[in-house]
């Protein structure tokens, strides 16, 4: 027994004895010792001990027997299951199988480990977690919680709760200028979520998928995960290569898309382009999943219009998320999809798609309905134009192997790297004085000429983006 555990004492004693009775250390029909002495024994009070056997007693594992003492149940007699494999242990042990679609997915994806996501140089992906107004959303949240019991422990309504469709409506409109109707907007658990549906919806295995390379990797991992087959399609300072796509499968199905803030070059989509990819997508009958996952955050001269409202004819699905613009534990995002596609999404969130929790929903409905989510995204803006700034003054003493690329969005940019100089050297060598970087050989579908490094900036203050690149200035790898 363990006491420095949270776990009781007890529920120790509990499980150690369910676990020789699973493995066959205790066989069916064994008479176990008599509670004073297996309290003797272990070094615990023989209240303990009863607790524990009372329990394996309600779940048939133990049977007692007045005046006879406690056996284990003979019902478990020829259904030992055997003790799990331990680390490294192959002896005999057989995986379960996988789905066709899983075990070949596996190979593409699995070698892209999670980066860290704790607060620090160079962290991507993470806002300013230590800007958020903890305060309100407290507030909000209590105020909630002790509302009516049927909307708070509820089940909600499957495609999510109109009061939070009405409210992302209205910001779409005023921030995009994307005007839609609350019943084409459909709410998951995030971004990801939101990919993976519309995969399992419109794919069918092997359909062709375009996707920017290099490109969002989560994206990436939902839709292979549905099966598709991805193409890679080169990324220019204009956006993806729409060219490049019809090159390679002029016959896709769907197109994955950062138009506004290329994940991860930081480009912007040119209304060329934009205009290129809607009628390629026209002429192939095909579906565009435009991805605005930091849109709120552009610091520029004016942000450009979304992909979905220069779209005529009803081919883009726009997916949004709370996660850069709130904080990612919500696990909070949307999908806006055309008035022609409302029926089969509506078919889907109603028999067996379910989303986040209905309380969430409504603490960021009031949220946003207050005024707090127009007045964060505005501050914000600020915060991250100035750690941005505080990044490029912090890199001008970098060598010259390494180049910081400019942005207008969101809070990260890449940096290119000299040929001679190996990206993962140089994320390995950061890594072990405390600073993260994210190569940007992660975000490839397939290899690409140019090696670079991905920084952020959103959640780290500007005395840690100068102490960050005080750190790169000395590596090794990089003289």
């Amino acid at each position: 027994m363990d006491r420095t555990l949270k776990r009781s004492v007890s529920v120790q004693l509990y499980m150690a004895l369910r676990d020789k009775i699973l493995s066959g250390a205790l066989r069916a029909g064994e008479r176990l010792p008599a509670t004073r002495t297996l309290a003797k024994e272990v070094g615990v009070s023989r209240t303990t001990v009863i607790d524990a056997i009372d329990r394996l007693v309600a779940e048939g594992m133990l049977v007692s027997r007045i005046g006879a003492g406690t056996y284990v149940s003979e019902t478990l007699e020829n259904q030992t299951l055997g003790a799990p494999p331990g680390p490294g242990d192959d002896t005999g042990f057989q995986q379960p199988r996988l789905s066709y679609v899983i075990s070949h997915a596996q190979e593409a994806y699995a070698r892209r480990a999670w980066l860290p996501h704790k607060p620090r140089a160079f962290v991507t992906a993470l806002p300013a977690l230590d800007a958020f107004p903890m305060a309100h959303w407290a507030r909000l949240s209590a105020r909630h919680l002790r509302g009516g019991r049927s909307d708070v422990m509820g089940y909600g309504q499957p495609k999510g709760l109109i009061t939070l469709r009405r409210a992302i409506a209205t910001h779409l409109s005023a921030l995009k200028g994307i005007r839609c109707d609350p019943e084409q907007l459909f709410i998951t658990s995030g971004a990801q979520h939101a990919f993976s549906l519309i995969g399992r919806l419109l794919l069918n295995p092997g359909d062709r998928v375009w996707m920017e390379n290099p490109g969002a990797s989560g994206a990436r991992n939902a839709l292979l995960s549905e099966g598709a087959e991805l193409v890679p399609v080169e990324v220019d300072t204009q956006g993806m290569v729409v060219s490049d796509g019809l090159a390679k499968a002029p016959h896709f199905r769907l197109a994955f898309v950062t138009p506004s803030h290329q994940q991860p070059l930081g480009h912007v989509m040119s209304l060329p382009r934009r205009l290129e990819l809607l009628q390629a997508a026209e002429q192939a009958q095909a579906l565009i999943i435009e991805d605005d996952y930091d849109g709120e955050f552009y610091f520029g001269n004016a942000p450009r219009p979304a992909l979905h409202s220069i779209d005529p004819n009803g081919r883009v699905l726009y997916v949004g998320t709370f996660s850069k613009s709130l904080f990612p534990s919500l696990r909070l995002g949307f999908v806006l999809v055309p008035e022609r596609m409302v029926a089969a999404f509506d078919g889907m969130f109603n028999t067996w798609a379910s989303g986040p929790s209905t309380a969430t929903q409504a603490i960021v409905a009031e949220f946003m309905d207050e005024g707090h989510f127009a007045t964060h995204i505005r501050l914000m803006r600020q915060l991250y134009k100035a750690r941005y700034e505080a990044l490029l003054e912090a890199a001008r003493g970098l060598p010259e192997s390494i180049r910081l690329q400019e942005t207008t969005s969101g809070f990260h940019t890449p940096a290119f790297l000299d040929p001679r100089v190996e990206e993962a050297e140089v994320v390995a060598q950061a890594a072990e004085q405390g600073v993260t970087l994210a190569p940007l050989g992660r975000y490839c579908l397939s290899p690409i000429p140019q090696s670079g490094l991905v920084f952020g900036f959103g959640c780290a203050a500007p005395e840690d983006i100068a102490r960050g690149m005080g750190i790169l200035r000395d590596l090794p790898a990089l003289r």
